[in-house]
């Protein structure tokens, strides 16, 4: 006899209509009281943001001796963190506006808050490279290209500066895609706040939605013209953010792998960001039927997917320093591995490659709490291949006079968890007055919206 086909999980739970998934997201926002698990989350971030503030005004006061960096490195934590943080902005893009493209219908659930994740882990990245000249009002004088009185123009001072513009523009454009969709949310906010004052204010947002014809005509073309803007930007920003280290004649920094190598461990990194922020909030929101297994499984299968990008490029990295038979990339290469900061190599070959691997296997996979702690691992692993790819390439110099040791002080780690913090009270925040499921979206693939496809 033979056995009945495998039935496909769910994109949204059963017994949902129109009314009840609006009132259920809308509920989070305006009526539902806020829970005690939520003051704790959010007073532990803000203790972290007041971290990052009293070690940003310690740094702005006596500069970046506060930090470890010495010769020869000179880019340490401040490089390792923006070039971290900026990989984890770039999932938001990815799930929203190429999945948009491609018409996945699971990404419905989790695009919304992993749009304002990108938001908040680029405003987190972009502190670093003004945080890094350490006297950000004179190194900007020195940076900018400007002309001078006798009429030349001169070049840029800094790579960093590309990553001004390339950050600023991807910023830019991600905003506008994570506002764009909002309006219609917005709206249906408006019309059910009884607030007078909490009315205004995301009536102010909406920007006048009615729902009309011509508004949805109108908002479509635009939400699909932004998501095409945002794809090349995934690309684009991080091949930029690779440049800063692969123009450099350094081992360990001069390969031309890194651009597509810099772009798979970004969106590896940020998928596994957003399994760390969707899984709590499925658990303390009661969004189960919303973010079900099957979003779950699938950014599961991402993340196996990514993963095996990254560790190709780990692969090529070693195969290239071994093929170039150049003393200096082998001995880089054997460094990283048996040197002084060996431990660090090793630790993210088992976080990046090792953990991953349990995606294969469905158990591990439609697993919530093996899924969530496999996602921290990554987080681990991605910030340790930072350091490795930063601190390792350059601790031994190619004269044994230029060796140097970087221990960070307790200054590097403030300002680190300090980042954390902002991203997490920005986010606690969001949480608290925006809906982070798109309401409209996912009235779009309930069956009754088929149905009424069909009759049309």
């Amino acid at each position: 006899m033979a056995s009945a086909p495998p039935t496909e999980q769910p994109i949204v739970g059963p017994g949902h209509t129109f009314a009840t998934v609006t009132d259920k997201i809308a509920s989070l926002v305006l009526r539902k009281k806020t829970p005690l698990w939520w003051f704790a989350g959010f007073a532990l971030a803000f203790g972290l943001l007041q971290l990052f503030l009293m070690s940003t005004a310690w740094l702005l006061v006596r500069g970046v001796g506060i930090w470890g960096v010495n010769v020869p490195v000179g880019w340490a934590f401040a490089i390792i963190n923006f070039v971290w943080w900026i990989g984890i902005g770039h999932a938001g893009t990815l799930i929203s506006a190429i999945l948009l493209l491609l018409r996945q219908q699971w990404r419905t659930s989790i695009n919304r808050f992993a749009e304002a994740m990108t938001l908040f882990a680029v405003a987190c990245a972009g502190m670093f490279p003004i945080l890094h000249m350490g006297r950000p009002w004179i190194g900007a004088y020195w940076l900018m290209p400007y002309p001078n009185t006798m009429g030349l123009w001169p070049n840029f001072k800094s790579p960093l500066i590309w990553d001004v513009f390339a950050v600023s523009t991807y910023a830019t454009v991600s905003a506008l895609f994570w506002f764009v969709g909002l309006i219609p949310d917005l709206a249906t906010l408006r019309d059910r706040a009884t607030n007078k004052y909490v009315k205004i204010l995301y009536g102010m947002g909406a920007m006048g939605w009615r729902g009309s014809a011509r508004h949805w005509n109108n908002y479509e073309t635009a939400y699909l013209i932004l998501a095409a803007l945002s794809t090349p930007l995934v690309v684009s920003v991080h091949t930029v953010v690779s440049f800063d280290f692969a123009v450099a004649n350094l081992p360990g920094w001069h390969a031309t792998i890194f651009p597509p190598y810099f772009v798979a461990g970004a969106i590896y990194a940020g998928f596994a960001m957003v399994l760390t922020l969707a899984i709590p909030q499925r658990k303390f929101f009661g969004l189960e039927d919303f973010i079900t297994g099957k979003h779950l499984e699938n950014m599961g299968k991402v993340l196996l997917a990514t993963s095996l990008i990254v560790v190709y490029g780990y692969a090529m990295e070693a195969f290239m320093a071994w093929y170039s038979g150049s003393t200096f990339e082998r001995f880089m290469l054997w460094n990283r591995m048996f040197g002084s900061y060996g431990w660090t190599y090793w630790a993210l070959l088992f976080c990046n490659l090792l953990t991953p691997q349990l995606m294969w296997f469905k158990r591990f996979r439609t697993s919530v709490p093996w899924l969530f702690a496999v996602a921290m691992v990554v987080n681990v692993g991605m910030w340790l291949e930072r350091f490795v790819i930063v601190v390792t390439s350059l601790h031994r110099d190619f004269l044994p006079s230029s060796w140097g040791m970087y221990s960070p002080t307790f200054w590097d780690w403030a300002t680190f968890l300090g980042t954390i913090g902002l991203f997490l009270t920005l986010f606690c925040l969001v949480i608290r007055v925006l809906p982070t499921i798109s309401i409209f979206e996912m009235r779009t693939i309930l069956p009754d919206a088929k149905i009424e496809e069909e009759k049309a």
